[in-house]
């Protein structure tokens, strides 16, 4: 099967099948309620930084496809709403652009989001198959990104019967490739596949930021069991293997990096707990993708105005005027 047809499998599968796991652990975990916010609930402050860009909201919209004609308008009309919302957003792995620059109108949208913070992808374990510095920065260069996310999918290659499962000394090779980008200014972020990213990888990651992808949401083990030559058995044995989201974000709340919660981030009060634990900002992937399915742009831009709302309201019931301000306002049932 070719790379691109494998894509739009993915993206068919993650329309019409149960992909979560829905046990990112947000349960578990309880904001302090403030009965006097002393706060304007008009005054509430969503702006963050991250990676020099300035976001009007903690949120982007993770990497989820490119590399077929289907996959080119899904982009564009997402990237158009971060645009809109000034949110973050990034494309889905670019490896089959790479490797046929044919495909590369697929992935591009700086045209439709000329402000945004953009985040190429590549999978990380292709620096061993025969990827480097140039392929990074040309992916970068691809689509006039602002950083990379190079992704740690082991957990899906092993699922995926086409999979690359060589991935020795890749944190030498990430750190290696870091070093390199970062003398271009390009921030690389070590971004999980739903299994999560410990603490003590994270601490040997020399990177600009951790993107967490815990257990929670999508689940690629299920996904790539359902497809036509894979296993359901082995997919759903492994769905939920890995570190919850919210256990993911706590335990990274010390590594003096940038967090990025995803996995299983489904409602702004989850957003308001991932950040109380330790992340800067959340992602997510399918929320948005169903949105738009279902229901087009406005379908997207709905979701988008609940989850902010949700979010104010966690903020200014835990007397948060901004983002940062929630930080360490949750507790642990």
């Amino acid at each position: 099967m070719t790379n691109s047809s494998r894509k739009l499998e993915h993206l068919r599968i993650c329309i019409e099948k149960d992909v979560e796991t829905r046990k990112a652990g947000f349960e578990n975990f309880k904001l302090i309620h403030k009965i006097l916010p002393e706060n304007d609930f008009n005054e509430i402050d969503t702006k963050i930084n991250f990676l020099g860009k300035k976001l009007d909201y903690p949120i982007i919209i993770e990497g989820m496809t490119g590399g077929v004609p289907a996959a080119k308008k899904i982009n564009r009309e997402l990237a158009g709403i971060a645009e809109e919302f000034k949110i973050g957003f990034g494309v889905g792995s670019q490896r089959a652009a790479i490797d046929d620059v044919t495909l590369a109108e697929t992935y591009y949208v700086r045209d439709v989001a000329p402000d945004i913070l953009l985040i190429s992808n590549l999978g990380a374990v292709q620096l061993n198959y025969g990827y480097g510095a140039p392929e990074c920065k040309k992916a970068v260069e691809m689509i006039k990104a602002d950083a990379i996310a190079l992704h740690l999918n082991p957990l899906q290659e092993c699922v995926q019967d086409e999979g690359n499962r060589n991935f020795s000394n890749l944190i030498e090779k990430i750190n290696k490739v870091s070093d390199e980008l970062k003398r271009d200014n390009i921030p690389v972020i070590a971004k999980g596949i739903s299994t999560g990213i410990s603490q003590d990888i994270a601490k040997r990651l020399n990177v600009a930021a951790i993107d967490t992808g815990g257990v929670g949401g999508t689940s690629w083990a299920k996904i790539e069991g359902y497809r036509e030559n894979g296993n359901p058995k082995i997919g759903e044995l492994f769905s939920d293997w890995g570190i919850p989201t919210a256990e993911c974000v706590a335990g990274l709340s010390g590594i003096k990096k940038p967090v990025i919660a995803s996995g299983g981030v489904r409602t702004g009060i989850e957003a308001a707990k991932s950040i109380a634990l330790g992340a800067d900002c959340v992602g997510m992937a399918l929320p948005f993708l169903r949105a738009g399915v279902s229901g087009g742009k406005d379908g997207v831009r709905k979701f988008l105005n609940n989850f902010i709302r949700e979010l104010k309201i966690a903020m200014f019931l835990t007397g948060s005027k901004r983002v940062g301000d929630l930080k360490g306002k949750a507790v642990k049932l």
